[in-house]
């Protein structure tokens, strides 16, 4: 694949106007409350699991996710005597279709001296890895195969908001775990799981309960129509294949109303934490631009002016920089978590 997006001088300045509901905070600072109240009481629940590694300590995790539906998750957390304040923690989102796996397929972090949440998403764990364990009980509309457009009718009923709303409880979760330093907590995610982080970040920005920082690796969720409009690959694809059938200029209108609520490339500009993101230029699941969008903006509406950095791999897809890019978010870890 070649590079087809804009040249890179022009994705750095590419700042596309979305249009943005007037009640976006109220909605999503309503959205956390209810949750939380729905929650109230709830605790994460632990148990230990002997996996025959030495070198760590992994717990079974069950919080109360999205109207206090159980979310699974891997505590995963070196193995020696943790800091008197705590370890330091990393939340985790899960790509698109896949779920937490095996604990023995997420070490790299507690190797280097963090405690590793990797949280389920809901529904999902199927299509790839080693699968997932949290349900998803809340009914669907007519929509395309996947969750992109699950709920696509109303803000409210989509299903991002429950997995963005998952992840603040995971978030909720890791403070609430005794062992954990709850004052240093990153987020980390690629794709779909970027995207999750963003909007992670951004609503406990809103909230005034910012993470220490956060990590997205190309993410999804970003400038919705852009997306649509340059690519025919899935995830997106599937608002494509939606609106080629339902062909109503009010369905699509309502269509595009109700992903305003969850597009990352708006939801950025609340966040307050330093981010890292990372972008593949010839990137056909989650185009260079959509992700430039998200990253030129992150901040914008807070006047908190974030420390930010993106990496560019130039010749890489969506698997972006891999396993090379370890090494920075290792290094933009220390410096802020």
């Amino acid at each position: 694949m070649a590079q087809f997006d804009m040249p890179l001088e022009q994705l750095r300045e590419y700042r596309p106007v979305i249009a943005q509901p007037a009640d976006l905070e109220e909605f999503w600072l309503n959205s956390l409350a209810k949750a939380r109240t729905a929650a109230r009481g709830g605790t994460p629940i632990l148990h230990r699991v002997d996996t025959g590694l030495t070198a760590v300590i992994v717990d079974d995790v069950t919080f109360p996710g999205f109207a206090a539906d159980p979310v699974k998750a891997w505590l995963i957390r070196p193995a020696g005597e943790a800091p008197v304040s705590g370890w330091p923690v990393i939340v985790q989102l899960i790509p698109y279709g896949g779920g937490r796996g095996l604990p023995h397929e997420h070490l790299k972090w507690a190797a280097a001296g963090y405690a590793h949440l990797i949280v389920d998403a809901r529904g999902q764990g199927s299509h790839w890895g080693s699968g997932g364990e949290t349900g998803d009980p809340h009914g669907r509309s007519a929509s395309v195969g996947g969750w992109l457009t699950s709920g696509i009718d109303d803000p409210h009923h989509h299903y991002y908001r429950r997995y963005y709303l998952d992840g603040v409880r995971a978030v909720d979760a890791a403070r609430a775990i005794p062992g954990l330093d709850g004052t240093r907590i990153g987020l980390l995610g690629t794709s779909q799981g970027g995207g999750g982080v963003i909007a992670t970040g951004a609503i406990l920005s809103m909230a005034g309960e910012p993470v220490s920082a956060v990590m997205t690796n190309v993410p999804f969720l970003c400038n919705f129509q852009r997306a649509v409009q340059i690519v025919d690959s899935r995830p997106y694809g599937e608002i494509s294949q939606l609106l080629s059938v339902r062909r109503s200029p009010e369905f699509e209108e309502v269509v595009w109303h109700t992903l305003s609520y969850l597009d990352c490339a708006i939801l950025a500009k609340y966040a307050t934490e330093p981010a890292l993101f990372s972008v593949g230029l010839m990137d056909v699941t989650c185009p260079p631009s959509t992700v430039f969008a998200a990253y030129n903006v992150w901040g914008a509406e807070t006047g908190a002016n974030p420390d930010k950095e993106i990496s560019v791999y130039p010749y890489n897809n969506h698997e972006g920089g891999q396993e090379y890019h370890f090494s920075e978010e290792l290094a933009w870890a220390k410096q802020y978590i």
